[in-house]
């Protein structure tokens, strides 16, 4: 493209599902169904041969999230059920597959960017799975307008109020734009000293600049008090962001079509 470059694997998603026999799949606009909670004891467990099946599709399609940002979560999400696969985790696979059926073609643009400010955006889901009811943090991390870095993923241990949980994304992001601002030092790159992190929740965004705003910072592990001590050096600035303009939304919980479209065009995935 003139305009920039597009990191595509459309070649390696066609392989798959033809590999899977889903070559002529009818598709669908989303990867997991936004009504559906997956639980570790629905469906019929699979047999060895099928497990093994389920375990191989997972990692092609963990190798697919390095340029397909937006079915990192449904990819975590069934991830998780790696031991003990049921039928029913099988069927959210193949729903994955005919997602991506629809939009081989989808890449990640990467363009020129004026800017070299680190930005990301944090957010989680508290609570919400059924089965232990550990909360989901995702994170998407800028360079200028460039997405450069993403995650989803469940958190290790269970949080007693939605700030708590938020406060945690928060830190794993923070943890991440850290690196990516030590990476652009060391290969010259000049960037500003301050980061920039927008997250949805007020009380986690509070709490990075006043300690003691609430009650509940009693219940969050020490080592993510880290981020104050970023943000008393200058080096990060938190700010609140409305839940319609979270771009992190897609990776702690399954959207609906219209937001998922929105969700790729936030991302910069485009179609060649």
């Amino acid at each position: 493209m003139r305009d920039g470059i597009v990191l595509t694997q459309e070649k390696y998603a066609s392989d798959l599902l033809k590999r899977v026999g889903m070559g002529d799949c009818k598709s669908v606009n989303t990867p997991l169904s936004s009504s559906e909670k997956l639980s570790l004891f629905e469906g019929t467990p699979l047999g060895p041969t099928d497990a093994t099946r389920y375990r191989s599709v997972i990692g092609a399609l963990q190798y697919l999230t390095l340029t397909r940002p937006d079915i990192a979560f449904a990819v975590n999400k069934v991830c998780q059920f790696l031991h003990a696969p049921t039928t029913t985790h099988w069927e959210a696979v193949k729903r994955i597959l005919r997602y991506v059926k629809q939009c081989t073609k989808l890449g990640l643009k990467i363009h020129r960017s004026a800017s070299t400010l680190v930005s990301a955006f944090s957010d989680a889901d508290w609570a919400g799975c059924v089965d232990d009811r550990k909360s989901t943090g995702g994170f998407a991390v800028f360079l200028g307008g460039n997405l450069v870095s993403w995650s989803a993923r469940k958190q290790p241990t269970v949080s007693r109020s939605s700030t708590e949980a938020e406060y945690k994304a928060i830190a794993n992001a923070t943890a991440e734009v850290m690196w990516i601002q030590t990476l652009l030092y060391e290969v010259g790159v000049k960037a500003p000293r301050a980061a920039r992190l927008w997250c949805d929740n007020l009380g986690a965004t509070y709490l990075t600049s006043n300690p003691v705003f609430h009650a509940r910072t009693k219940h969050i592990e020490v080592d993510y008090h880290f981020v104050r001590d970023r943000v008393k050096q200058k080096r990060l600035e938190i700010d609140f962001v409305s839940s319609k303009d979270q771009l992190a939304d897609g990776f702690t919980k399954a959207l609906p079509v219209r937001l998922m479209e929105n969700f790729k065009i936030n991302l910069n995935l485009t179609k060649l």
